[in-house]
């Protein structure tokens, strides 16, 4: 399998007008763009295993580090982070980068936001795919009944509380941050090297408050509280969901129909945990190619 080292990887940043994001590109300019978004506590390096195949396979491959992450803009007010205006910055890259459309992909939070640009700007958005994060509706129902997804998600509510979480983050050299990647994941999926270089990112300042301030937005003002706040998604979209994840349930896995009627397909790896695009690159690879060249 092709890695970074193989490829032309060009670097810049897009200025938004609120927020500068850093982005890295591989792949042919004229080439379909694929947009890629990394979830928490995470930056683009997430998809190290996707940009270059993706580039190989006839890609223009865009992956952002998302506002308040790694090298972007990282706002002091914690509205900054609402999801709305995450969804936003999706739609204003893919404009800023030149196109019209793209196909977009999200893990985890990148998978909260690919979600509300495909509902807030489907114009932007050619097909969808989505790594281990139900629909917004799905979520926002689950965290209002009893049940194993309140467990899963009690760090959720921890961030909610002031400079607590980033304490707790910084302790110990990162240690719940690199819990999550170490003892979650597949072993061998992230090596001391990725870990150095996640470290770097987390230590960036103000990315601490920055990626836990998504938490306090997204808990400040939900999307799907009313049903019709969110439009269906039109987008042909492909669920790929690692069967091992510790924060969310794979009940939630399937969305409504009503919300999403393009829905192509659930594929549900067993042996991956919440990070399936590290555990199991070659399948997710496999599966955003066929889903994008459709």
């Amino acid at each position: 399998m092709a890695t970074l080292a193989d490829i032309d990887l060009r670097e810049g940043y897009a200025d938004l007008g609120e927020v500068r994001l850093h982005y890295l590109e591989a792949g042919p300019l004229e080439a379909p763009p694929v947009v890629l978004l990394h979830g928490f506590p995470d930056f683009w390096y997430s998809w190290r295993h996707q940009i270059p195949v993706l580039a190989a396979a006839g890609f223009r491959v865009i992956a952002p580090d998302m506002r308040g992450y790694n090298l972007s803009s990282k706002p002091s007010e914690i509205s900054a982070y609402a999801p709305a205006r995450l969804a936003a910055d999706i739609r204003a890259l893919i404009l800023e980068r030149g196109a019209e459309r793209a196909c977009v992909a999200g893990h985890d939070w990148g998978a909260a936001v690919a979600w509300l640009t495909a509902i807030n700007h489907p114009g932007v958005v050619e097909r969808l795919a989505i790594l281990n994060v139900p629909h917004p509706r799905r979520m926002l129902e689950a965290l209002r009944r009893p049940g194993l997804q309140i467990a899963k998600s009690w760090y959720m509510f921890f961030f909610q509380l002031p400079w607590l979480p980033e304490r707790a983050v910084r302790a110990d050299g990162w240690r719940a941050f690199r819990h999550g990647f170490e003892h979650d994941a597949r072993p061998g999926a992230f090596t001391p090297a990725d870990i150095d270089r996640y470290r770097e990112a987390w230590s960036q300042p103000g990315a601490a408050t920055a990626t836990i301030n998504y938490y306090r937005a997204s808990m400040r003002r939900p999307p799907g509280r009313e049903r019709r706040g969110l439009a269906p998604i039109t987008a042909p979209t492909l669920v790929i969901w690692g069967e091992n994840d510790r924060y969310l349930s794979s009940a939630l896995a399937e969305p409504d129909r009503t919300d999403v009627p393009a829905l192509t397909e659930v594929v549900r790896i067993p042996d991956a945990s919440h990070w399936v695009q590290h555990d199991a690159p070659e399948r997710v690879n496999q599966l955003l190619i066929e889903h994008f060249r459709a």
